[in-house]
């Protein structure tokens, strides 16, 4: 009975783990699970939270501060007491209680200016988080295009061997029938042995790439990692090749980037006017209530007597006055009359007018200056870079077309060279030297075609990426 629930659960995680082992991965599901699990964009989210801390504090910064305290002590040896205003030599408690606060009324608007910073710091930083995202996105899908490049040239590599070693299988039958001589055999079967180190080789380049790709994405193994294999059509994408000024327009007002640049040069203005506040006065309302409690604080009560004695008083005339003698008893106020008593409030305007401070707000203004242009700066530099990766990437599609096209057109010529050469190898018309580089420059032709047709899907998926487009492989 025990037994049972285990099976059952092992059951369970064996069919779990068949089903991921056997998923194929599309090129938005590597780019969704890397925005999850990669710790740089993680890290770009707590630089967000960070400021979201930092705006936040500012905003709290406008309301009045309240701080309270109390102290208890005692006392030796001879002092004045601060609440009798009288010599204590014994041992003295005492306690002290207070609250206060104040409030800024004005500074130069330099808090306002520094919550309008830190709203700013807030939105780019949530910028730069979507820039790195899309660096990322941008580096998946070019592993993501390399390892169906090797995927598809390992498919060419092993279909050209293929054809070589029934070749051989032919040869071999005609060598032992004595119609062809050894040497032929012996070079098609080193054609054979060199494509088969192409195959091995290939086969290490795709797993390299699946490697590089798990990487990239913070995928903990490449155990059972497998992506889709989609059709790519390159036809319909030519009209991204038209204008790239008009991509250039759309890219500047959309991408995170320049939108971060800009947001920065606007942040720096704003540092200026929050350093400019130190120049002006700063207004502050305070106010406070405070309370204590002293043991020599005490209590004469009057003990009655009907005793009568000599006073040391006398008459004009010299006759002593009798007085009555009184004995008195005193007791330490109560803790609860004393700070009724002692209670004491203020309030109060301050004001602080800045006259010199060692040319620290006007250096500081200087800097702030500086900072403002050094941001301009970086904004031109982010338009430039920009409007080059455009051109850059457009150029490189436009010759990545043109050369898909002409491989194109090597390869159909190259195919039917080759079956012609195969055609006059078979009945003995060509030799083996002839044949087998007739069958290379086949394989070259392939090879440059795939590296042209995924370079161009990668330059028009870069196009694709400044236009706003969602980066898919899908039709």
């Amino acid at each position: 009975m025990i037994k049972k629930p285990i099976i059952i659960f092992l059951l369970v995680l064996i069919t779990s783990w068949a089903a991921n082992a056997q998923k194929l991965w599309s090129l938005e599901d590597c780019i969704q699970y890397a925005m999850e699990k990669n710790l740089q964009i993680k890290q770009q989210q707590l630089a967000i939270d960070n400021a979201d801390a930092d705006l936040l504090q500012s905003k709290m910064g406008l309301l009045p501060d309240l701080n309270g305290g109390a102290t208890h002590s005692y006392n030796y040896g001879q002092t004045i007491d601060r609440y009798t205003n009288q010599f204590a030599t014994e041992r003295v408690q005492s306690n002290n209680f207070y609250l206060q606060s104040s409030i800024t009324l004005f500074n130069g608007f330099e808090k306002i200016n520094t919550i309008r910073q830190n709203m700013v710091k807030l939105d780019y930083n949530r910028l730069d988080k979507e820039k790195y995202a899309n660096d990322i996105a941008l580096s998946i899908a070019t592993m993501y295009l390399q390892v169906l490049y090797y995927t598809e040239m390992l498919d060419v590599n092993k279909n050209q061997l293929e054809i070589t070693q029934m070749q051989v299988a032919r040869m071999q039958k005609m060598v032992e029938a004595g119609t062809l001589a050894n040497g032929d055999l012996l070079t098609i079967e080193a054609q054979a042995a060199t494509e088969e180190l192409s195959v091995v080789e290939t086969q290490n380049q795709l797993d390299l790439a699946y490697l590089s790709l798990a990487q990239m994405m913070d995928l903990p193994s490449v155990n059972g990692f497998s992506i889709e294999k989609p059709e790519i059509s390159l036809g319909e994408q030519s009209y991204l090749l038209e204008n790239p000024d008009k991509i250039y327009d759309f890219a500047l007002n959309n991408q995170p980037e320049i939108k971060s640049a800009k947001l920065k040069v606007k942040s720096s203005e704003l540092g200026l006017a929050r350093v400019r506040g130190y120049q002006y006065p700063t207004l502050s309302l305070g106010g406070s209530w405070a309370t204590g409690y002293s043991g020599a604080s005490k209590d004469a009560s009057q003990l009655g007597t009907g005793k009568y004695e000599i006073s040391v008083l006398k008459t004009k005339s010299g006759e002593e006055i009798l007085q009555p003698v009184y004995d008195y008893e005193y007791k330490t106020r109560s803790f609860s009359n004393q700070i009724k008593d002692n209670d004491n409030k203020s309030i109060g305007l301050s004001l602080n007018i800045p006259i010199f401070n060692t040319w620290q707000v006007r250096t500081n203004i200087n800097k702030s200056k500086i900072g403002i242009k050094s941001a301009e700066l970086d904004l031109q530099l982010a338009e430039n870079n920009l409007r080059k990766t455009i051109q850059q990437a457009y150029a490189d599609a436009k010759a990545s077309l043109n050369r898909y096209q002409a491989s194109g057109k090597k390869v159909a010529a190259s195919e039917e060279a080759f079956k012609y050469s195969e055609q006059k190898f078979t009945v003995g018309l060509l030799n083996t030297v002839d044949y087998n580089n007739t069958k290379k420059e086949l394989n070259k032709s392939h090879s440059e075609l795939l590296q042209s047709k995924y370079d161009y899907v990668f330059k028009t998926k870069v196009l694709d990426f400044y236009l706003g487009k969602p980066m898919t492989l899908k039709k």
